[in-house]
């Protein structure tokens, strides 16, 4: 039996895991770590797909990327392991003017606190992923406004331009539901968090 997956199904999952499991934050705030964890495969999906212009060296780590390289020009065989470019590195490159408009694409501009957003979301994520001996105490009334700015970047790339190419419209379409679910949940609670605040 075999689990068959791909950059597209991988970026449909975990929106649809998102919002499935932000259903349980009313009930259970400790659900947090998961709904952070979801996210953030899924904002770094999204760059990859951005990136990766039919053979997707654009979304490899440097030591990947000339390793493949090499191996094409010396008609040697591929690298088996790749790795993929670093969270933070891929941010880059769809903000860059090199990068992020290769094949017509267009680049990522944050506005307000959307950069600041997209890093937290990383930070959050390690230390969940991560997790040293420790006691940790954290505020979750930001969270849904940080994964509001997270949605706005893989809204633009998805559906607001042509940077991806979707091969599997099942899945574009699938990812663009539970992105708009799961934006619309994290509406609910940011107004829920701010009206307890008061």
């Amino acid at each position: 039996m075999y689990m068959r997956t791909d950059e597209e199904m991988e970026v449909a999952d975990a929106l649809c895991m998102a919002s499935k499991l932000a259903d349980g934050l009313d009930l259970d705030i400790r659900a947090w770590r998961w709904v952070i964890i979801a996210p953030h495969n899924a904002v770094q999906g999204f760059m990859v797909l951005s990136l990766r212009h039919g053979n997707g060296l654009a979304a490899l780590s440097p030591k990947s990327y000339a390793e493949w390289m090499d191996a094409y020009e010396k008609g040697t065989p591929r690298p088996g392991y790749v790795q993929l470019e670093s969270y933070l590195n891929l941010y880059k490159k769809i903000k860059s003017k090199g990068y992020s408009e290769l094949g017509g694409n267009k680049r990522f501009i944050p506005k307000g606190t959307q950069g600041k957003s997209i890093k937290q979301l990383k930070t959050l994520r390690n230390n969940f992923i991560h997790f040293t001996p420790k006691g940790w105490s954290l505020e979750i009334d930001g969270l849904p406004h940080i994964c509001l700015d997270c949605t706005t970047l893989i809204e633009f790339l998805g559906w607001e331009t042509q940077n991806i190419f979707w091969h599997d419209p099942d899945c574009r379409e699938q990812s663009q539901l539970c992105c708009q679910r799961f934006a619309g949940q994290m509406k609910h609670l940011k107004g829920l968090y701010e009206s307890n605040r008061s």
